[in-house]
């Protein structure tokens, strides 16, 4: 149904964080470059990393002018107070965060980090609302 509440947008940049005297060889991506949905959808983003991770993946909130927030470590462990409908799963490669049902104040950018070598990688889920 919908209530008037605008479309929220998800789209994907890739960021790596050099470390001086260290190589990165995994590499995270996704396979969608953006989505959309409405406050009450259920929301998926997904994290592939280049090869296994085991389940070295955290997921993070950033809103504005704040400090990053955990989410989830070790790809579907709930971080101490964030509410129950943020979820992950996965191991190996495969990852995914899923919000049961978006609420306005999730409308945020999300970064999944992989925490298996030094320097760690980071992909940015960016969240656009439009004008």
């Amino acid at each position: 149904m919908d209530v008037g509440v605008p479309t929220q947008f998800l789209g994907l940049l890739l960021l790596w964080f050099p470390n001086s005297g260290a190589r990165c060889d995994i590499q995270m991506t996704q396979s969608l470059s953006s989505l959309s949905a409405s406050v009450g959808d259920r929301v998926t983003i997904t994290c592939r990393a280049s090869q296994g991770i085991n389940n070295e993946l955290a997921w993070y909130q950033q809103k504005p002018g704040k400090a990053p927030m955990l989410l989830l470590y070790s790809g579907s462990s709930l971080h101490t107070g964030v509410p129950s409908r943020f979820s992950g799963s996965g191991s190996g490669t495969d990852f995914t965060l899923a919000i049961s049902s978006l609420q306005p104040e999730d409308v945020a950018p999300y970064y999944c980090l992989q925490d298996y070598t030094t320097p760690s990688t980071v992909l940015q889920a960016i969240t656009k609302t439009p004008r």
